[in-house]
Protein backbone atom coordinates (compact mmCIF):
# COMPACT_ATOMS: atom_id res chain seq x y z
CA UNK A 1 0.00 0.00 0.00
CA UNK A 2 1.70 3.19 -1.19
CA UNK A 3 0.31 5.27 1.67
CA UNK A 4 2.02 7.30 4.35
CA UNK A 5 0.19 9.78 6.56
CA UNK A 6 -2.81 7.42 6.72
CA UNK A 7 -0.82 4.16 6.71
CA UNK A 8 -1.95 3.17 10.24
CA UNK A 9 -5.57 3.53 9.14
CA UNK A 10 -5.19 1.52 5.95
CA UNK A 11 -3.50 -1.26 7.89
CA UNK A 12 -6.27 -1.10 10.51
CA UNK A 13 -8.94 -1.35 7.79
CA UNK A 14 -7.22 -4.45 6.45
CA UNK A 15 -6.98 -6.02 9.90
CA UNK A 16 -10.63 -5.17 10.63
CA UNK A 17 -11.77 -6.99 7.48
CA UNK A 18 -9.60 -9.99 8.39
CA UNK A 19 -11.05 -10.03 11.92
CA UNK A 20 -14.60 -9.89 10.53
CA UNK A 21 -13.89 -12.82 8.22
CA UNK A 22 -12.17 -14.91 10.85
CA UNK A 23 -8.72 -14.72 9.25
CA UNK A 24 -5.96 -14.91 11.90
CA UNK A 25 -3.88 -11.77 12.04
CA UNK A 26 -0.71 -13.87 12.12
CA UNK A 27 -1.49 -15.06 8.59
CA UNK A 28 -1.80 -11.58 7.07
CA UNK A 29 0.99 -10.45 4.76
CA UNK A 30 1.58 -7.19 2.95
CA UNK A 31 3.39 -3.86 3.08
CA UNK A 32 2.52 -0.31 4.04
CA UNK A 33 4.89 2.37 2.80
CA UNK A 34 4.36 4.24 6.08
CA UNK A 35 7.32 6.57 5.33
CA UNK A 36 6.19 10.05 6.22
CA UNK A 37 9.60 11.72 6.55
CA UNK A 38 10.04 11.81 2.79
CA UNK A 39 6.66 13.54 2.55
CA UNK A 40 8.09 16.58 4.35
CA UNK A 41 11.13 16.43 2.08
CA UNK A 42 9.69 15.92 -1.36
CA UNK A 43 6.08 14.83 -1.82
CA UNK A 44 3.85 16.88 0.46
CA UNK A 45 1.12 14.38 1.44
CA UNK A 46 1.64 14.80 5.17
CA UNK A 47 -1.00 15.66 7.78
CA UNK A 48 0.55 15.93 11.24
CA UNK A 49 3.89 17.41 12.35
CA UNK A 50 6.96 15.13 12.24
CA UNK A 51 7.05 14.12 15.92
CA UNK A 52 3.49 12.70 16.15
CA UNK A 53 3.88 11.23 12.67
CA UNK A 54 6.97 9.38 13.85
CA UNK A 55 5.00 8.19 16.87
CA UNK A 56 2.33 6.72 14.59
CA UNK A 57 4.97 4.97 12.48
CA UNK A 58 6.48 3.45 15.61
CA UNK A 59 3.01 2.42 16.76
CA UNK A 60 2.69 0.46 13.51
CA UNK A 61 6.09 -1.18 14.16
CA UNK A 62 4.99 -2.27 17.62
CA UNK A 63 1.52 -3.40 16.56
CA UNK A 64 2.69 -5.46 13.60
CA UNK A 65 5.49 -7.06 15.61
CA UNK A 66 2.97 -8.29 18.18
CA UNK A 67 -0.21 -8.84 16.13
CA UNK A 68 0.68 -9.04 12.41
CA UNK A 69 4.21 -10.52 12.39
CA UNK A 70 4.36 -11.24 8.65
CA UNK A 71 3.52 -7.64 7.72
CA UNK A 72 6.23 -5.35 6.30
CA UNK A 73 5.72 -2.35 8.56
CA UNK A 74 7.57 0.25 6.47
CA UNK A 75 8.94 0.76 2.97
CA UNK A 76 11.45 3.62 3.11
CA UNK A 77 11.24 5.56 -0.13
CA UNK A 78 14.00 7.40 -1.93
CA UNK A 79 11.96 7.37 -5.14
CA UNK A 80 10.06 10.57 -4.47
CA UNK A 81 13.18 12.48 -3.45
CA UNK A 82 14.83 11.48 -6.74
CA UNK A 83 11.69 12.55 -8.61
CA UNK A 84 11.98 15.94 -6.89
CA UNK A 85 15.50 16.35 -8.27
CA UNK A 86 17.83 14.59 -5.82
CA UNK A 87 21.10 13.22 -7.11
CA UNK A 88 22.07 9.55 -6.81
CA UNK A 89 24.21 10.39 -3.76
CA UNK A 90 21.35 12.29 -2.13
CA UNK A 91 18.92 9.47 -2.86
CA UNK A 92 21.17 6.99 -1.05
CA UNK A 93 22.05 9.26 1.87
CA UNK A 94 18.64 10.71 2.65
CA UNK A 95 16.81 7.41 2.18
CA UNK A 96 19.12 5.50 4.48
CA UNK A 97 19.15 8.40 6.97
CA UNK A 98 15.34 8.20 7.10
CA UNK A 99 15.62 4.45 7.68
CA UNK A 100 18.02 5.03 10.57
CA UNK A 101 15.65 7.63 12.06
CA UNK A 102 12.86 5.06 12.08
CA UNK A 103 15.06 2.46 13.75
CA UNK A 104 16.19 5.05 16.32
CA UNK A 105 12.52 5.66 17.14
CA UNK A 106 11.93 1.91 17.44
CA UNK A 107 14.90 1.54 19.79
CA UNK A 108 13.69 4.47 21.92
CA UNK A 109 10.34 2.67 22.23
CA UNK A 110 12.16 -0.41 23.50
CA UNK A 111 11.42 -2.50 20.42
CA UNK A 112 13.70 -5.20 19.02
CA UNK A 113 15.61 -3.34 16.29
CA UNK A 114 16.67 -6.54 14.51
CA UNK A 115 13.07 -7.72 14.34
CA UNK A 116 11.90 -4.37 12.95
CA UNK A 117 14.76 -4.29 10.43
CA UNK A 118 13.82 -7.73 9.12
CA UNK A 119 10.39 -6.34 8.15
CA UNK A 120 11.72 -3.13 6.55
CA UNK A 121 11.93 -2.66 2.82
CA UNK A 122 13.05 0.19 0.58
CA UNK A 123 11.80 1.85 -2.60
CA UNK A 124 14.27 3.37 -5.05
CA UNK A 125 14.23 5.21 -8.36
CA UNK A 126 15.90 3.88 -11.52
CA UNK A 127 17.25 6.95 -13.30
CA UNK A 128 18.91 7.51 -16.67
CA UNK A 129 22.63 6.82 -16.18
CA UNK A 130 22.84 3.05 -16.46
CA UNK A 131 26.15 2.50 -14.67
CA UNK A 132 25.66 5.14 -11.98
CA UNK A 133 22.31 3.56 -11.12
CA UNK A 134 23.79 0.05 -10.89
CA UNK A 135 26.50 1.44 -8.63
CA UNK A 136 23.90 3.32 -6.57
CA UNK A 137 21.98 0.17 -5.75
CA UNK A 138 25.17 -1.73 -4.94
CA UNK A 139 26.44 1.09 -2.71
CA UNK A 140 23.11 1.36 -0.88
CA UNK A 141 23.04 -2.38 -0.16
CA UNK A 142 26.58 -2.35 1.23
CA UNK A 143 26.14 0.86 3.20
CA UNK A 144 22.87 -0.20 4.85
CA UNK A 145 24.40 -3.42 6.16
CA UNK A 146 27.41 -1.52 7.52
CA UNK A 147 25.25 1.15 9.18
CA UNK A 148 23.06 -1.40 10.94
CA UNK A 149 26.14 -3.08 12.36
CA UNK A 150 27.82 0.20 13.34
CA UNK A 151 24.86 2.02 14.86
CA UNK A 152 22.69 -0.75 16.24
CA UNK A 153 25.03 -3.70 16.63
CA UNK A 154 22.88 -5.77 14.26
CA UNK A 155 24.48 -9.09 13.32
CA UNK A 156 21.50 -10.98 11.91
CA UNK A 157 22.12 -11.35 8.16
CA UNK A 158 18.40 -11.22 7.28
CA UNK A 159 18.00 -7.96 9.19
CA UNK A 160 21.04 -6.47 7.42
CA UNK A 161 19.68 -7.09 3.93
CA UNK A 162 18.51 -4.08 1.93
CA UNK A 163 15.34 -5.47 0.36
CA UNK A 164 14.10 -3.01 -2.23
CA UNK A 165 11.54 -2.31 -4.92
CA UNK A 166 12.45 -0.11 -7.87
CA UNK A 167 10.35 2.02 -10.17
CA UNK A 168 11.67 3.59 -13.34
CA UNK A 169 11.95 7.38 -13.28
CA UNK A 170 8.66 9.11 -13.99
CA UNK A 171 10.39 12.49 -14.04
CA UNK A 172 12.56 11.35 -16.96
CA UNK A 173 9.58 10.53 -19.19
CA UNK A 174 9.09 13.15 -21.89
CA UNK A 175 5.87 14.31 -23.51
CA UNK A 176 7.93 15.06 -26.63
CA UNK A 177 8.55 11.98 -28.79
CA UNK A 178 6.99 9.72 -26.15
CA UNK A 179 8.07 6.50 -27.88
CA UNK A 180 11.62 7.37 -26.82
CA UNK A 181 10.43 6.57 -23.30
CA UNK A 182 10.25 2.89 -24.25
CA UNK A 183 14.04 2.85 -24.54
CA UNK A 184 14.52 4.93 -21.39
CA UNK A 185 12.33 2.59 -19.34
CA UNK A 186 14.11 -0.51 -20.67
CA UNK A 187 17.53 0.87 -19.72
CA UNK A 188 16.32 2.02 -16.30
CA UNK A 189 14.70 -1.35 -15.62
CA UNK A 190 17.89 -3.12 -16.70
CA UNK A 191 19.92 -0.99 -14.28
CA UNK A 192 17.61 -1.94 -11.42
CA UNK A 193 17.98 -5.66 -12.13
CA UNK A 194 21.73 -5.38 -12.55
CA UNK A 195 21.81 -3.57 -9.20
CA UNK A 196 19.93 -6.33 -7.38
CA UNK A 197 16.32 -5.18 -7.08
CA UNK A 198 13.81 -7.71 -5.74
CA UNK A 199 10.77 -6.03 -7.31
CA UNK A 200 10.33 -3.78 -10.33
CA UNK A 201 7.78 -1.36 -11.78
CA UNK A 202 8.34 -0.22 -15.36
CA UNK A 203 6.50 2.96 -16.35
CA UNK A 204 4.38 3.19 -19.49
CA UNK A 205 5.78 5.34 -22.26
CA UNK A 206 2.73 7.66 -22.38
CA UNK A 207 2.61 8.59 -18.67
CA UNK A 208 3.97 12.07 -19.35
CA UNK A 209 0.71 12.70 -21.21
CA UNK A 210 -1.78 11.13 -18.80
CA UNK A 211 -2.87 7.82 -17.33
CA UNK A 212 -1.37 4.97 -19.37
CA UNK A 213 -3.31 3.37 -22.19
CA UNK A 214 -3.80 -0.39 -22.40
CA UNK A 215 -1.21 -0.90 -25.15
CA UNK A 216 1.38 1.20 -23.32
CA UNK A 217 0.79 -0.65 -20.05
CA UNK A 218 1.15 -4.00 -21.81
CA UNK A 219 4.42 -2.90 -23.41
CA UNK A 220 5.73 -1.84 -19.99
CA UNK A 221 4.98 -5.36 -18.73
CA UNK A 222 6.62 -6.95 -21.77
CA UNK A 223 9.71 -4.81 -21.12
CA UNK A 224 10.12 -6.48 -17.73
CA UNK A 225 9.52 -9.90 -19.23
CA UNK A 226 12.16 -9.41 -21.94
CA UNK A 227 14.68 -8.32 -19.30
CA UNK A 228 13.78 -11.29 -17.09
CA UNK A 229 13.63 -14.03 -19.71
CA UNK A 230 15.75 -12.95 -22.68
CA UNK A 231 18.59 -10.72 -21.49
CA UNK A 232 20.45 -13.18 -19.25
CA UNK A 233 20.93 -10.61 -16.48
CA UNK A 234 19.16 -12.82 -13.95
CA UNK A 235 21.74 -15.59 -14.36
CA UNK A 236 24.01 -14.01 -11.73
CA UNK A 237 23.27 -12.22 -8.48
CA UNK A 238 25.64 -9.32 -9.20
CA UNK A 239 26.50 -9.48 -12.93
CA UNK A 240 28.76 -6.41 -13.01
CA UNK A 241 30.81 -7.28 -9.91
CA UNK A 242 34.48 -6.87 -10.72
CA UNK A 243 33.96 -4.27 -13.43
CA UNK A 244 36.57 -1.61 -12.75
CA UNK A 245 34.23 1.26 -13.52
CA UNK A 246 31.22 -0.13 -11.63
CA UNK A 247 33.33 -0.99 -8.59
CA UNK A 248 34.93 2.47 -8.65
CA UNK A 249 31.54 4.17 -8.99
CA UNK A 250 30.13 2.03 -6.16
CA UNK A 251 32.97 3.01 -3.84
CA UNK A 252 32.68 6.69 -4.81
CA UNK A 253 28.92 6.80 -4.22
CA UNK A 254 29.25 5.04 -0.87
CA UNK A 255 31.94 7.48 0.26
CA UNK A 256 29.99 10.54 -0.83
CA UNK A 257 26.75 9.22 0.72
CA UNK A 258 28.54 8.64 4.03
CA UNK A 259 29.87 12.19 3.92
CA UNK A 260 26.38 13.57 3.27
CA UNK A 261 24.93 11.47 6.08
CA UNK A 262 27.60 12.88 8.40
CA UNK A 263 26.33 16.36 7.50
CA UNK A 264 22.80 15.22 8.40
CA UNK A 265 24.09 13.98 11.76
CA UNK A 266 25.83 17.31 12.29
CA UNK A 267 22.51 19.14 11.95
CA UNK A 268 21.03 17.00 14.73
CA UNK A 269 19.68 14.09 12.68
CA UNK A 270 17.04 13.72 10.03
CA UNK A 271 14.15 15.22 12.00
CA UNK A 272 16.14 18.37 12.70
CA UNK A 273 17.48 18.53 9.14
CA UNK A 274 13.95 18.30 7.74
CA UNK A 275 12.48 20.78 10.23
CA UNK A 276 15.15 23.36 9.32
CA UNK A 277 14.59 22.85 5.59
CA UNK A 278 18.22 21.83 5.05
CA UNK A 279 17.44 18.54 3.30
CA UNK A 280 14.83 20.16 1.07
CA UNK A 281 17.32 22.91 0.12
CA UNK A 282 19.92 20.34 -0.93
CA UNK A 283 17.43 18.67 -3.28
CA UNK A 284 16.13 21.99 -4.64
CA UNK A 285 19.68 23.06 -5.50
CA UNK A 286 20.34 19.76 -7.28
CA UNK A 287 17.09 20.04 -9.25
CA UNK A 288 17.96 23.61 -10.25
CA UNK A 289 21.41 22.57 -11.46
CA UNK A 290 19.90 19.76 -13.56
CA UNK A 291 17.36 22.08 -15.17
CA UNK A 292 20.00 24.70 -15.93
CA UNK A 293 22.17 22.05 -17.60
CA UNK A 294 19.22 20.92 -19.73
CA UNK A 295 18.33 24.47 -20.74
CA UNK A 296 21.96 25.23 -21.60
CA UNK A 297 22.24 22.06 -23.67
CA UNK A 298 24.97 20.69 -21.42
CA UNK A 299 22.76 17.71 -20.53
CA UNK A 300 21.15 16.10 -23.56
CA UNK A 301 17.51 15.00 -23.43
CA UNK A 302 16.77 13.31 -26.74
CA UNK A 303 13.75 14.79 -28.46
CA UNK A 304 13.66 17.76 -26.09
CA UNK A 305 16.84 19.83 -26.36
CA UNK A 306 18.44 17.78 -29.15
CA UNK A 307 17.05 15.76 -32.08
CA UNK A 308 13.71 17.50 -31.66
CA UNK A 309 11.12 17.34 -34.43
CA UNK A 310 7.75 18.90 -35.21
CA UNK A 311 5.08 16.71 -33.65
CA UNK A 312 1.29 16.45 -33.62
CA UNK A 313 -0.55 17.77 -30.59
CA UNK A 314 -0.38 15.61 -27.48
CA UNK A 315 -3.31 13.40 -26.55
CA UNK A 316 -6.00 14.88 -24.34
CA UNK A 317 -5.33 14.28 -20.63
CA UNK A 318 -7.47 11.81 -18.71
CA UNK A 319 -10.62 13.25 -17.14
CA UNK A 320 -12.34 11.38 -14.31
CA UNK A 321 -16.02 10.55 -14.61
CA UNK A 322 -17.91 12.94 -12.25
CA UNK A 323 -20.43 10.17 -11.52
CA UNK A 324 -17.77 8.38 -9.46
CA UNK A 325 -17.62 11.29 -6.97
CA UNK A 326 -21.42 11.41 -6.68
CA UNK A 327 -21.66 7.64 -6.15
CA UNK A 328 -19.01 7.66 -3.42
CA UNK A 329 -20.65 10.61 -1.65
CA UNK A 330 -23.96 8.73 -1.62
CA UNK A 331 -22.26 5.61 -0.30
CA UNK A 332 -20.60 7.60 2.51
CA UNK A 333 -23.88 9.26 3.50
CA UNK A 334 -25.58 5.87 3.71
CA UNK A 335 -22.66 4.46 5.72
CA UNK A 336 -22.97 7.22 8.31
CA UNK A 337 -26.76 6.97 8.55
CA UNK A 338 -26.66 3.22 9.24
CA UNK A 339 -24.12 3.20 12.06
CA UNK A 340 -24.49 3.59 15.82
CA UNK A 341 -23.56 7.28 16.07
CA UNK A 342 -23.08 7.13 19.84
CA UNK A 343 -20.67 4.19 19.72
CA UNK A 344 -18.74 5.79 16.85
CA UNK A 345 -18.45 9.12 18.67
CA UNK A 346 -17.29 7.41 21.86
CA UNK A 347 -14.60 5.47 19.98
CA UNK A 348 -13.33 8.67 18.35
CA UNK A 349 -13.26 10.41 21.73
CA UNK A 350 -11.21 7.54 23.19
CA UNK A 351 -8.78 7.89 20.29
CA UNK A 352 -8.38 11.63 20.94
CA UNK A 353 -7.66 10.94 24.63
CA UNK A 354 -5.13 8.31 23.63
CA UNK A 355 -3.40 10.78 21.34
CA UNK A 356 -2.93 13.11 24.32
CA UNK A 357 -1.05 10.31 26.12
CA UNK A 358 1.64 7.90 25.01
CA UNK A 359 -0.17 4.59 24.46
CA UNK A 360 -0.04 2.75 21.14
CA UNK A 361 -2.80 4.22 19.00
CA UNK A 362 -3.27 1.28 16.63
CA UNK A 363 -5.82 -0.58 18.83
CA UNK A 364 -7.77 2.67 19.32
CA UNK A 365 -7.74 3.39 15.59
CA UNK A 366 -8.93 -0.16 14.95
CA UNK A 367 -11.74 0.27 17.50
CA UNK A 368 -12.86 3.51 15.84
CA UNK A 369 -12.93 1.96 12.38
CA UNK A 370 -14.77 -1.09 13.68
CA UNK A 371 -17.36 1.34 15.11
CA UNK A 372 -17.74 2.54 11.48
CA UNK A 373 -15.84 5.80 11.78
CA UNK A 374 -14.54 7.02 8.41
CA UNK A 375 -10.93 7.58 7.54
CA UNK A 376 -11.52 11.34 7.54
CA UNK A 377 -13.13 11.28 10.96
CA UNK A 378 -10.23 9.33 12.46
CA UNK A 379 -7.77 11.80 10.91
CA UNK A 380 -9.80 14.71 12.28
CA UNK A 381 -9.72 13.16 15.75
CA UNK A 382 -5.93 12.96 15.57
CA UNK A 383 -5.68 16.44 14.05
CA UNK A 384 -7.50 17.82 17.08
CA UNK A 385 -4.59 16.69 19.27
CA UNK A 386 -1.57 16.68 16.95
CA UNK A 387 -2.34 19.71 14.81
CA UNK A 388 -1.42 20.04 11.16
CA UNK A 389 2.12 20.40 9.82
CA UNK A 390 3.05 23.72 8.32
CA UNK A 391 6.48 23.94 6.63
CA UNK A 392 8.91 25.98 8.69
CA UNK A 393 6.95 25.40 11.90
CA UNK A 394 9.38 22.78 13.24
CA UNK A 395 8.65 19.29 14.61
Amino acid sequence: MTINATAPLLLAFYVAVADARGVPRAKLGGTVQNDVLKEYIARGTYIYPPAPSLRLITDVFEFTASDVPQWNSISVSGYHMREAGATAVQEIAFTLANGLAYLDAARARGLDVERIARRMSFFFNAHNHLFEEVAKFRAARKLWAELLAERFGVRDLEAMKLRFHTQTAGSMLTAQQPLNNVVRVALQGLAAVLGGTQSLHTNSYDEALGLPGADAARLALRTQQVIAHESGVTDAADPLAGSYWVEALTAELETRARELMARVDATGGMLAAIASGWVQAQIHEAAYRWQREVEAGERVIVGVNRFAEAEPAAAQPFKPDPRVERERAAFLAAWRSQRDAGACGAALARLARGARGSENLMPLILDALTARATLGEVCDSLRSEFGVYKPGAGA
